[in-house]
């Protein structure tokens, strides 16, 4: 089993910046494909940002690209999102999920490709 617990939500205006950082524990390994995804109140889930186990591979949502960067401290079993630029539609609920990856550079885009899920933290940015 492996638990994901986020951090770093919080309130900010447009145009603000926020870190969100989510810790693995339990049975950690670093061949672990990492992802964030957010759900807006009445709204499907929806893929964000992944990274790779190495992270060495990135990819992102159109909607996030040029603003959102994914990154990860395997030593510390710590994957992070760096949100700058943002704007009210990014207001959502963040959740960090994880699974084995493949290959060292699979970035799984698809909610279903993750096994496990933190409980999230909430965005709200303020126009």
């Amino acid at each position: 089993q492996v638990q994901l617990v986020e951090s770093g939500g919080g309130l900010v205006q447009a145009g603000g910046s926020l870190r969100l950082s989510c810790a693995a524990s339990g049975r950690t390994r670093s061949n672990y494909v990492m992802g964030w995804f957010h759900q807006a109140p009445g709204k499907e889930r929806e893929f964000v940002a992944g990274i790779s186990a190495s992270g060495s591979s990135t990819d992102y949502a159109d909607s996030v690209k040029g603003r959102f960067t994914i990154s990860r401290d395997n030593a510390k079993n710590t994957v992070y999102l760096q949100m700058n630029r943002l704007k009210p539609e990014d207001t959502a609920v963040y959740y960090c999920a994880a699974d084995v990856a493949g290959y060292s550079a699979a970035v799984y885009t698809t909610a279903g490709d993750y096994g496990y899920w933190g409980q999230g933290t909430r965005v709200t940015v303020s126009s």
